[in-house]
């Protein structure tokens, strides 16, 4: 493996991103939606770093087996808290193909929240399929295997403290 992104860049690009959800809520209340499995460590150092009034609830939804998406999003678990009136921001750890963040916004925004917004850690616009809102991006990212910082290869590696690319041989 090669590391792509350090611990303390993530760290300080986290920071960042957090700042900018704080300023545009203003003093609101702010509901961090975490997409498991991939998102919670971005997720739990967002929330540490916006401050105010945050509250976090999880979704989780599948649309790849192994290395590669199938294209069919499927929900898994649903949000247990009630969206409507709410800010929403949807934390993702990798927006790739964009084809479940779109099923999340037409699920969710059906809740009739007050805002619905998205924060990914990843982005990798090459692999677009779907056109989709992302309104807080950490890194833009190449068209490669990332894992670590929650994201996985067949459930290993989520522990790593960076992001790292596999390389063929793992």
């Amino acid at each position: 493996m090669t590391v792509l992104i350090d611990e303390a860049t993530l760290q300080a690009r986290i920071k960042e991103v957090a700042a900018d959800i704080r300023s545009d809520a203003g003093d609101e209340p702010v509901l961090l939606l975490g997409v498991l499995k991939g998102a919670f460590m971005f997720m739990a150092d967002l929330m540490r770093h916006i401050g105010g009034d945050v509250t976090c609830d999880f979704i989780a939804v599948s649309s790849y087996e192994g290395t590669t998406s199938s294209g069919e999003v499927q929900l898994r678990k649903d949000v247990d808290s009630a969206l409507e009136g709410r800010r929403v921001v949807i934390v993702e750890d990798i927006v790739d193909t964009g084809l479940t963040l779109q099923y999340l916004h037409r699920v969710l925004e059906r809740r009739q929240p007050k805002s619905l917004h998205t924060a990914c850690l990843l982005s990798k616009p090459s692999r677009r399929k779907a056109t989709v809102p992302v309104d807080y991006i950490g890194f833009e990212i190449e068209d490669k295997f990332v894992v670590g910082y929650g994201l996985d290869f067949n459930e290993r590696y989520r522990n790593l403290p960076y992001i790292a690319v596999v390389d063929s041989e793992a």
